[in-house]
């Protein structure tokens, strides 16, 4: 079991599709203390599939798996499961809209069923010993009020969770796609504030159109953590200021050459594997953001990267076109 001791105020959210281990791996690269998520796997996945979900690199740490569940014995097994695989926390996903989620019994729609979330994260925990925490909206649809946030927040956290992240967003489960409800629900950050200073015992982070650290900055004045998603992705060395900005350590800002000299060796071991090297350098398209040569880099990635044969050297190719110099 995995003892790392990390503070979570600042989080990569767990995308789907992007937040890959090659993505958190790369990521990791750019700030040793902010929190990785995995991207969601559901109980079933786990219990039933045929892939392996689970498998991570030992650098990624301080990383925690999302699960997509509503059943407590499906997901207090995934726990057990997660908890041996040296996983730091475990988040129960309960903000996702889709409509396959929906069908599933999870997701969103489960902030309607307070008592089966308490139920399951009661379960989990007296599994193990690693923290359950859940990932939430402020709403659903209708049930958009406060006192209907409140009660949520209120009955989960009385079955033992003590950290929520909530998406400041109320969910459409009906109407809107994922990537709409990301985007049309308008963001109210005050009532993630107010839920903080209802529930100062707990821990609360917000999630929701942040998009640097500047306004993490001004976060954390009111609650006790951020999560970034798509901005961290579109432009993640964002990320290589946040150990200095946000935990206040003195050490060199990691430079783009040095990421690019380390994913370098990870792609050739990768490769060495069987990998592809577009697996892992569509999660680097946003590294050069803000070079002027950064479209170049792109391009040359986007059309080298999938090739047959191609290995670490599409990648040092790619950021040559920035004018940047290259370690070696």
């Amino acid at each position: 079991m995995n003892t790392v001791d990390f503070n979570e105020k600042l989080s990569v959210a767990p995308m789907l599709d992007w937040t890959d281990r090659h993505c958190r791996y790369f990521l990791r690269l750019l700030s040793r203390h902010t929190v990785l998520y995995t991207e969601m796997v559901t109980t079933g996945a786990i219990l039933f599939g045929k892939g392996d979900y689970l498998s991570y690199n030992q650098e990624e740490h301080p990383l925690i798996l999302q699960l997509g569940g509503s059943d407590p014995k499906a997901l207090t097994e995934c726990a057990k499961i997660a908890e041996q695989l040296g996983y730091d926390a475990i988040n129960i996903n309960v903000g996702c809209p889709s409509d396959r989620v929906q069908n599933g019994r999870f997701g969103a729609c489960l902030m309607a069923e307070p008592e089966l979330v308490g139920e399951c994260v009661q379960s989990m925990q007296k599994a193990v010993s690693v923290p359950i925490t859940v990932k939430s909206r402020i709403g659903i649809d209708d049930q958009d009020s406060y006192e209907f946030l409140h009660n949520f927040i209120d009955v989960v956290g009385q079955a033992g969770c003590e950290h929520f992240i909530v998406h400041a967003r109320k969910a459409w489960l009906s109407g809107l796609s994922p990537k709409q409800n990301r985007e049309i629900p308008p963001l109210d950050y005050s009532r993630v504030y107010q839920v903080k200073k209802d529930f100062n015992h707990l821990d609360i982070s917000i999630n929701g159109g942040i998009t640097s650290l500047e306004q993490s900055v001004e976060h954390l004045k009111h609650i006790d953590g951020v999560m970034i998603g798509r901005e961290v992705y579109q432009n993640p060395y964002m990320l290589s200021q946040a150990d200095q900005q946000l935990w206040g350590v003195d050490k060199p800002i990691v430079t783009r050459e040095e990421v690019i000299e380390q994913m370098a060796d990870y792609i050739d071991a990768y490769v060495a594997q069987g990998g592809r090297v577009w697996h892992v350098a569509r999660h680097m398209l946003g590294l050069c953001n803000g070079l002027a040569g950064a479209r170049r880099y792109r391009r040359y990635l986007s059309e080298n990267a999938g090739r047959e044969g191609a290995n670490s050297k599409v990648l040092r190719e790619a950021f040559a076109l920035t004018g940047e110099p290259v370690l070696r």
